[in-house]
């Protein structure tokens, strides 16, 4: 006997369409709605920034208060202000420098941990990541103690090699599942051409693992350049930070609103440059290994 298959309704796939049109939708509504939640408070504080001392701290908040720039030029320190240019500088040099160095230092633990054989590479992995465990503060005394008695408190050099060994353990971790994805036979036809590990290193691995890399580095200058507690207890006139800057517009005098918010935004700026020139390199690096 030849079985005889039940048709299907002809109008069960438009159907089927409309509630995967109708499931998207709502899918789209509820990231809109999720973005909007999450970009409010920028947006907030962006409008708080423009608004005068007295307009900022009414209760409820005005929306349409007059807007200003006062905020904005007290953190520049035009009306006779502390100048906010060395801290700023000192954020950018403490970033830039800690970065270079934990991807110089984590590109070839990476491959080493990714491409060459190394046993029991997942405990290796774990050690990594468990001295990220640990509280900031309370490797805070140590570090403090440490630096006083070599007399290297208030130095640049110090925050640079502090945030390279708090971010050198995410690096690893992150670079290693990006270069897990490499080809090994690409590796072996460089070694059979006869290059040494610093070329292959450099040209080889690195331009194919570039999203990765670049995905690395922006996390880790986020981290760098948002870091407060080390910055504010190990610093004090000449490696100020800007995050630590920030804290001096709280005063006994009182919470200025407007004008810790207008320092906010301008120090949220780099990061947020930073994010948008390299959005597509962030978001390919993240989605590698995502699927196998």
């Amino acid at each position: 006997m030849t079985a005889v298959s039940t048709p299907v309704p002809i109008t069960s796939v438009p159907e089927a369409t409309r509630r995967a049109k109708r499931r998207g939708a709502a899918l789209g509504v509820l990231a809109w709605f999720i973005g909007i939640v999450f970009v409010l408070p920028v947006l907030w504080m962006l409008l708080t920034s423009f608004h005068s001392e007295a307009d900022a701290a009414t209760n409820p908040p005005s929306l349409a208060a007059p807007l200003t720039l006062d905020g904005y030029k007290d953190f520049f320190g035009v009306g006779g202000g502390a100048s906010p240019w060395p801290a700023l500088l000192n954020s950018v040099g403490t970033s830039l420098f800690s970065t270079c160095f934990v991807l110089v230092l984590a590109l070839p633990a990476a491959f080493a941990l990714s491409i060459r054989p190394v046993r029991k590479w997942t405990d290796v992995m774990f050690f990594f990541l468990s001295t990220k465990m640990l509280p900031v503060v309370a490797g805070l005394l140590p570090v403090f103690l440490f630096a006083r008695n070599i007399n290297f408190l208030d130095n640049v050099w110090l925050l640079v090699i502090l945030y390279t060994s708090m971010n050198l353990p995410i690096a690893v971790w992150m670079m290693q599942s990006f270069l897990a994805d490499i080809p090994v036979s690409i590796i072996e036809a460089a070694q059979m051409d006869g290059a040494r590990l610093p070329t292959i290193l450099w040209r080889v691995v690195a331009p194919i693992a570039g999203p990765g890399i670049a995905a690395t580095s922006l996390i880790c200058f986020i981290f760098s350049w948002n870091e407060m507690l080390f910055a504010q207890v190990l610093t004090g006139v000449v490696a100020q930070t800007a995050p630590a800057f920030l804290t001096t517009f709280v005063t006994s005098q009182g919470l200025f609103l407007a004008k810790v918010c207008a320092a906010s935004m301008v120090i949220s700026l780099p990061v947020l440059a930073a994010g948008f020139a390299a959005q597509d390199k962030l978001v390919q690096g993240l989605s590698l290994g995502a699927v196998k």
